[in-house]
């Protein structure tokens, strides 16, 4: 039974009726040339729910079958050709519909409309858990995180409370609304904002949609922020609508921070999170990227309100102060466990804090620094190397784009470390050069042994370095890129 105790804290689903019934004829979304109001978003949803309903009740809305074999799925015509792929292979799901024309699949939106618009009512409540959200699985399989209404609900008050949003929000969205983007999509619709969908990012479009649309806030990962500044037209375009670029869901180059923040102005806004814990663990605002008297350029920030961090050891002891340990959290953001995986579950959030597998350490100041991934780490020599700390010494050279760093098989060292490198256009790196910036900044220990130049960097569907293929590359079937 639903009690009324288990909706303290709020839910979503209130969220986003408060946008709709405040703002109704406001534009909501903005996907190339179709417009959408609060009214007919609210709509929408009202159908959605009604159609949800009509395919035979609460047994067939469990999405979650065998490992995320969804009941119901819907597919965007962009993705029309793996969605039929995809229904050939996946027996178990029970209904497939279009998001619009899809060949070969019913509109679900033409079935909805059967269904007459009614009043929203929010029912779910804050202990449901009402996403799954699968791990970007760049350091082994995916693992469904189970994430209640009450971690969603908090993100977007953190989101509302903790970050600059501009008066007049227009939010820009060319990485996919399941990832960090996403995040923003409520306290937007609370605010009565629009929201720039885009297919993908493209700084040709992204800079035309930024003009055309006087986008105020957007989001992107570091490795599109590179791609903008290198492209021509930055050097040319009215960036002034932007009042906010947030970045985050793997490390930024310092050198590139203070290049974004001579382009576009102080708007930089860095948040770190991982899907176990969503978007809001520690934040650099606007302000700290500023400071003058503390370098913050390599600082994940600070934690939000209603975040606790520790640094601990592997005994789930603190640290010394100063010292590197693995961030851990406590905070009702974080998830209830991970899907059918009770054992990974136990081990994640053992001794109740969410081992986030980052290793960091925090200065006299507050800031936080993460130094790698806790398996990304490389044993060379019996010494550890942070990859992090060499990528940021190397990308802090005029002629490098973008940097990854791993550990390779060494006969002598176990792991040797070598770096991967992305020449800017035009210029022309030396080897020797690179390895002695490294050894003056860090050390003989965290020199690369080798480095390769490349076109460029695997990266994952959101953006993200893929080290994990990267990887595959040097230790084919050892075993060492699946750690």
């Amino acid at each position: 039974m639903k009690t009324q105790e288990a909706h303290v804290g709020g839910t979503i689903g209130e969220m986003i009726v408060h946008g709709i019934d405040r703002y109704p004829d406001r534009v909501a979304f903005i996907d190339g040339d179709a417009r959408m109001t609060y009214r007919a978003l609210g709509d929408r949803i009202s159908q959605a729910i009604a159609a949800f309903r009509a395919l035979g009740g609460v047994d067939d809305h469990a999405y979650i079958v065998d490992d995320a074999e969804a009941r119901v799925f819907m597919a965007d015509p962009v993705y029309a050709e793996r969605a039929l792929a995809l229904r050939e292979r996946c027996a178990g799901v029970a209904h497939w519909f279009g998001h619009a024309d899809v060949p070969g699949l019913p509109s679900f939106w033409d079935q909805a409309a059967s269904f007459a618009p009614a009043r929203l009512v929010p029912e779910a409540l804050t202990t449901d858990v009402i996403r799954l959200a699968y791990t970007g699985g760049t350091t082994g399989k995916p693992k469904g995180v189970m994430l209640a209404n009450r971690c969603v609900w908090m993100q977007a008050v953190l989101l509302l409370a903790a970050r600059s949003l501009p008066d007049d929000l227009r939010l820009l969205c060319p990485t996919p609304i399941s990832h960090g983007a996403g995040a923003m999509i409520v306290p937007t619709l609370w605010r009565g904002g629009t929201i720039i969908l885009q297919h993908g990012f493209d700084a040709e479009r992204f800079i035309d949609a930024v003009e055309t649309h006087r986008a105020s806030m957007t989001f992107l990962v570091p490795t599109m922020i590179y791609t903008l500044l290198d492209h021509p037209r930055a050097r040319t375009a009215d960036f002034s609508s932007l009042q906010t670029l947030s970045y985050g869901a793997s490390p930024m180059a310092p050198a590139r921070i203070r290049e974004a923040i001579e382009r576009f102005g102080p708007i930089l806004a860095q948040s770190y999170g991982q899907t176990e814990c969503p978007s809001n663990i520690l934040q650099l605002t606007q302000e700290d990227h500023m400071r003058t008297d503390v370098d913050t350029s390599t600082s994940a920030g600070m934690p939000y309100p209603g975040v606790t961090v520790a640094l601990l050891d592997d005994n789930d002891e603190p640290v010394a102060p100063g010292s590197v340990g693995e961030l851990c959290v406590r905070s009702p953001l974080v998830m209830d466990g991970y899907w059918k995986q009770p054992q990974l579950t136990a081990l994640a959030l053992r001794n109740g804090w969410l081992h986030t597998g980052d290793m960091a350490y925090r200065d006299q100041f507050g800031y936080y620094y993460l130094v790698d991934r806790k398996k990304d780490m490389i044993i060379s020599g019996g010494f550890n190397v942070y990859p992090k700390e060499v990528e940021d010494v190397l990308t802090g050279h005029p002629g490098v784009a973008a940097a990854a760093v791993i550990g390779v098989p060494d006969a002598k060292w176990g792991e040797a470390v070598k770096a991967v490198v992305v020449p800017r256009p035009g210029a022309q790196l030396d080897v020797e050069a690179l390895r002695a910036l490294v050894r003056h900044a860090k050390g003989a220990v965290n020199t690369p042994k080798t480095i390769d130049f490349v076109d460029a960097l695997p990266l994952t569907a959101l953006g993200k370095p893929d080290k994990k293929q990267l990887r595959e590359r040097y230790w084919g079937g050892m075993g060492r890129a699946v750690n």
